[in-house]
C-alpha cells in the first residue's frame, strides 16, 4: 500500500454515526434519527447547505475532552487503514464555541490524541484552526486568541469559503497575525464562490495551500504549478456536493503541467470514504497509471507543512522509487 499525507480533513467530519449515537446517548443528546443506519441514509445532500446543517447539527454530541479525544483516535485509526503517515487536521473551534463548549475542552481533547498519534498509530500529525464562513471574523479572532491560550501546539489557519458572494478580505488581518505567529495559512474555495475569490486566498491571505474547485481556468493552473503551490483535491466530497463539477478536475491534465494536485478525504464519514477510498475513486475515474498514483503520493508529502528534509525523508522511504 502506499502511504499519503492527508492535508484537508476535518475532524468533526470524521463523526461516524455509530460514534454519534454513542456519545449522544452518553451525554443525552437527542439526534433526530432513530439509529446510526438512519442517519447514515440522510448523508445524500441536494445541496451544500443540506450538508452544513447536517454536519453542524450533529457536533451537538461533541462536549466533553475525552469526546474530541475519542473522535479523533476513531479517524486516526481509519486513516492508518487507508494508508495514512502523516495528517493535518482541521478542527473547527469556532463553532464550538459558538455552541458554548470552551477552547480548553475541545483543544485538550484532540491535543490528547493527536500527541500521541505517532506512536499509537504511525501517524505524524498537526493541528488547523478552521474558519467556516457563516461566522462573524471577530469571533474567529477571538477563537483563535483562545485557542492560542490553551497551550496547544498549532500548525496553521485555514478558511472555508464556499457561498457566492463571499470574500476572503475579511480574514486578511487574522491571516497576517497568524503569520507573524509562525503559523501557516490554507484555504478552501468551494464551486460556488468563484475563482476570483481563490484569487483573493492566494494574494490577499498568502495561503501556503489552496483547495478549489476552478481550475479548469488555465491561468490558476499555471500559477499554482509556476509557484508549487498545493492543491488540495476532495474527490468524494467534490462528486456529492457538485456532480458534474467533478469533472472539472481533469487529474493527469493537472499532474502533467506539474500541479502540486494532492487527494484528500474532507469528512469522509458524510461523503463515503477515506482517503484510500477517494485515491480509488480518481484512480476509476481518470484511469490513472501506477506512476501518475506514485506521484500522487509523493505531492501529498510535499504540500505538507514540514521540514524539507522531513519531506524528502517520507518521500524517499515511503514511497520506492
Amino acid at each position: 500500500m502506499r502511504s499519503y499525507a492527508e492535508l484537508h480533513v476535518h475532524i468533526e467530519g470524521a463523526l461516524e454515526p455509530e460514534l454519534a449515537f454513542t456519545l449522544a446517548k452518553k451525554n443525552k443528546v437527542e439526534l433526530p434519527f432513530a439509529n446510526p443506519g438512519e442517519l447514515r441514509k440522510a448523508f445524500k445532500f441536494e445541496t451544500l447547505q443540506d450538508f452544513l446543517d447536517l454536519y453542524y447539527a450533529n457536533m451537538a454530541v461533541l462536549q466533553t475532552e475525552e469526546d474530541f479525544t475519542e473522535l479523533a483516535n476513531a479517524y486516526l485509526a481509519k486513516a492508518k487503514a487507508a494508508g495514512v503517515t502523516r495528517a493535518e487536521i482541521s478542527c473547527d473551534l469556532q463553532a464550538h464555541l459558538a455552541r458554548g463548549v470552551p477552547a480548553e475542552v475541545v483543544m485538550s481533547g484532540l491535543g490528547a490524541a493527536l500527541s500521541q498519534s505517532e506512536k499509537a498509530y504511525g501517524i505524524s500529525t498537526g493541528l488547523i484552526l478552521n474558519f467556516p464562513q457563516h461566522l462573524p471574523v471577530a469571533e474567529a479572532e477571538d477563537a483563535y486568541a483562545k485557542a492560542l491560550a490553551t497551550g496547544t501546539e498549532l500548525l496553521a489557519v485555514g478558511v472555508c469559503l464556499t457561498q457566492a458572494g463571499v470574500s476572503a478580505a475579511p480574514f486578511t488581518t487574522l491571516f497576517s497575525k497568524a503569520r507573524g505567529d509562525g503559523l501557516h495559512t490554507v484555504a478552501h474555495v468551494g464551486a460556488d464562490a468563484g475563482i476570483d475569490v481563490v484569487w483573493e486566498c492566494l494574494h490577499s491571505l498568502r495561503v501556503g495551500r489552496i483547495g478549489s474547485c476552478a481550475v479548469e481556468d488555465r491561468d490558476l493552473m499555471y500559477y499554482l504549478a509556476d509557484y508549487s503551490i498545493p492543491l488540495t483535491v476532495c474527490p468524494l466530497a467534490n462528486a456529492a456536493l457538485h456532480g458534474a463539477q467533478q469533472a472539472q478536475h481533469p487529474m493527469p491534465k493537472l499532474l502533467e503541467e506539474g500541479v502540486v494536485v494532492t487527494i484528500n478525504s474532507d469528512a469522509p464519514a458524510y461523503f463515503g470514504g477515506y482517503l484510500d477510498a477517494n485515491v480509488a475513486a480518481v484512480t476509476k475515474e481518470f484511469g490513472l497509471s501506477e506512476e501518475q498514483l506514485d506521484l500522487l503520493a509523493r505531492n501529498s508529502f510535499a504540500g505538507a507543512f514540514l521540514a524539507e528534509s522531513k519531506k524528502a525523508q517520507l518521500a524517499a522511504e515511503l514511497i520506492p522509487a
